[in-house]
């Protein structure tokens, strides 16, 4: 079981952003642009973990050469079933530098971006903070 997933899966948010790279790259389902850093990644994380329900990893595959992972999620949002998968690289020190959340079915998609939209100002204090 990748570490990333184990900590998800314990809610072990501290645990989650200390395999954040510095540098990391969030490519979210709902914006156009990748937010860049370990402290804005760990926000939105955060506030994706307290969004969702019922959330659980169904699936998990990993690249012959362990850099790249991508973990199969199901869970809801508000009364909306989500299906997702979170895929992860790797750098060479076995941080996350890259994480690209995809997510359907649409109906879905649209209320997590309306529940992280809702949130985005107090996401952005706290990684401001942090």
């Amino acid at each position: 079981m990748h570490p990333f997933r184990k900590a998800v899966e314990a809610h072990d948010l501290g645990a989650v952003e200390a395999l954040l790279a510095e540098d990391v790259a969030l490519v979210s389902p709902v914006a156009f642009k990748p937010y860049p850093g370990r402290a804005l990644t760990a926000a939105i994380l955060r506030a994706v973990d307290d969004i969702f329900t019922d959330f659980r990893y169904v699936r998990e595959m990993a690249s012959d050469d362990g850099r790249d992972h991508a973990l199969v999620f199901e869970a809801k949002v508000g009364d909306r079933e989500i299906n997702g998968c979170d895929f992860l690289h790797m750098n060479e020190a076995g941080e996350i530098d890259a994480l690209t959340v995809m997510v359907r079915p649409l109906s879905a998609a649209q209320a997590l971006a309306a529940a992280m939209g809702a949130r985005f100002e107090q996401i952005s204090r706290e990684a401001s903070a942090g």
